[in-house]
């Protein structure tokens, strides 16, 4: 399937939190852009839904944002570690805590 993503993902392993009504799922990020982020958890929520996100970044620094689920992929729990991404790509949008911090740190890592 040919790429969709104007911005190159970065492979980059974060915790962090979401949910539909407030972060209670504890996950951890596969890839980062600016734009987006890939969750890997085997309870995706649905294409189209807003989901709230706690990203904990290495320095300590939490970021608070929503995002919109653009795809998910099921996995049980007991293929997480051999199947295929289980997940879902995330578009962030609206950051309502550390949202210069989280884009200096993309642009930091390397490809």
């Amino acid at each position: 399937m040919p790429e969709k993503r104007i911005k190159k993902r970065k492979r980059k392993r974060l915790k962090l939190r979401f949910g539909v009504e407030e972060a209670r799922r504890v996950a951890f990020t596969d890839d980062i852009s600016n734009t987006g982020l890939f969750v890997t958890t085997n309870m995706p929520s649905k294409p189209g839904v807003i989901i709230f996100l706690e990203i904990e970044l290495p320095e300590g620094d939490t970021v608070k944002c929503q995002g919109q689920v653009r795809w998910a992929r099921r996995v049980p729990q007991s293929m997480m570690r051999v199947a295929s991404k289980g997940g879902m790509g995330v578009k962030l949008g609206n950051f309502t805590q550390g949202k210069e911090r989280y884009q200096q740190m993309v642009e930091l890592l390397r490809f």
